[in-house]
C-alpha cells in the first residue's frame, strides 16, 4: 500500500537549511546521514528558540528515543530545504514529531515532501547520572504544545 507524500499543509512552523557540496552521496543525493542531521537540527533548533534558553542546560533533558525517514524523492545540492515541523503527541515524557524535508518551488514541485521523519524525544532527569526518565519540563511543554496537530 503506497504511503501519501505529505504536504506543506501537514506542518505548523518552518525552518530552511542550505545545503552544501558535501551533503551530496556519490549517486548525487543527499546523503542519508544528511537527513537525520537536518530533522534533529530542526527540532532542536525549535526547542532553542522557542523555550529562549540553552536546552542543554534544562534539569530534564530530551534525548532521542526512535527517529526514522521515510523517503519520496531526491534532494540535494545547490538547493535549500524547508523543514516543516508538527507534534503528534506531547506525552507526561516524551514528545512525538514529524519533521518534512521539502525542496523546490512550493506552488510546483516542491508541494510535496521528499522525506518526512519522525522523532520521539523522552525526559530524562539531567541532574542524576543514571537519568531516570522525568516530566516534561514546563518550558518545554509550552514550546511544543502549539506545534500539535
Amino acid at each position: 500500500m503506497p504511503v501519501e507524500r505529505p504536504t506543506r499543509a501537514d506542518y505548523v512552523t518552518w525552518r530552511q537549511a542550505t545545503t552544501r557540496w558535501s551533503d551530496d552521496d556519490v549517486y548525487g543525493h543527499l546523503n542519508n546521514a544528511r537527513y537525520f542531521d537536518l530533522i534533529d537540527t530542526a527540532v532542536n533548533a525549535h526547542l532553542a528558540e522557542a523555550t529562549g534558553t540553552d536546552i542543554r542546560t534544562l534539569p530534564a533533558i530530551g534525548v532521542v528515543a526512535e527517529v526514522s525517514c521515510r523517503y519520496f524523492a531526491e534532494a540535494g545540492y545547490p538547493h535549500p530545504i524547508d523543514l516543516g515541523l508538527v507534534v503528534d503527541k506531547v506525552g507526561t515524557s516524551s514528545v512525538i514529531y514529524r519533521v518534512g524535508l521539502f525542496q523546490g518551488d512550493p506552488e510546483d514541485d516542491g508541494a510535496l515532501a521528499r522525506a518526512e521523519g519522525r522523532f520521539v524525544h523522552v525526559y530524562v532527569d539531567n541532574t542524576d547520572p543514571a537519568r531516570p526518565v522525568t516530566p516534561l519540563p514546563d518550558v518545554v511543554r509550552d514550546a511544543v504544545t502549539p506545534l500539535l496537530r
